[in-house]
C-alpha cells in the first residue's frame, strides 16, 4: 500500500471525525434521535407533527456546510468512474440495504457503535465487507 502524502490530510479528517461525532452527540443528547441519515431522510415520508423541523434543517445543513466549504475555498476535485446505470443500481442496492439493515452506516457506524450496539457492529462489519467484495470484485476480477 503506498499512501499519497502530497493529498494526505489527517488534521482535516480528524476535525471532520470531531464535526461529525459533535452533531451526532448534540442530536442525540438535546432530542434523543438519532443522526442515521436513511432514518432522518424516511421520517419525511412518513411525517409526524412537529418532527418535520429538525429533520429538514439537519439535511439543509448537508446541502449547506459543502456550499459553505466552497466560499472558504476548498472546493475538492470530484471524478466519478462509473456509469449513470452503475450508479443508480449501486444507489438501489445501498437503499434496500439500508431497508433490511434497519439503518445506514451513518446511524450505525457512528452513533450504533458509540453506544456500544452490538446489532450495529454486526451492520457495519457487515457494510463494511461489503463494500470491499464489491470493490475487489469490480476492480481485480
Amino acid at each position: 500500500m503506498k499512501i499519497d502524502y502530497v493529498h494526505f490530510t489527517p488534521w482535516a479528517s480528524l476535525a471532520g471525525g470531531v464535526l461529525i461525532g459533535l452533531a451526532a452527540a448534540l442530536l442525540i443528547a438535546r432530542m434523543g434521535r438519532i443522526a442515521g441519515i436513511s432514518g432522518i431522510i424516511g421520517g419525511l415520508f412518513r411525517p409526524v407533527k412537529g418532527d418535520i423541523g429538525w429533520r429538514l434543517a439537519f439535511i439543509a445543513g448537508l446541502i449547506i456546510a459543502p456550499m459553505a466549504a466552497a466560499v472558504f475555498g476548498y472546493r475538492p476535485e470530484v471524478q466519478v468512474d462509473a456509469s449513470w446505470t452503475s450508479l443508480i443500481i449501486a444507489g438501489l442496492l445501498v437503499g434496500l440495504g439500508t431497508r433490511y439493515g434497519s439503518g445506514c452506516t451513518s446511524g450505525h457506524g457512528v452513533c450504533g457503535i458509540s453506544r456500544l450496539s452490538p446489532r450495529s457492529l454486526v451492520a457495519t462489519l457487515s457494510f463494511m465487507a461489503a463494500g470491499f467484495i464489491t470493490v475487489y470484485l469490480l476492480r481485480h476480477l
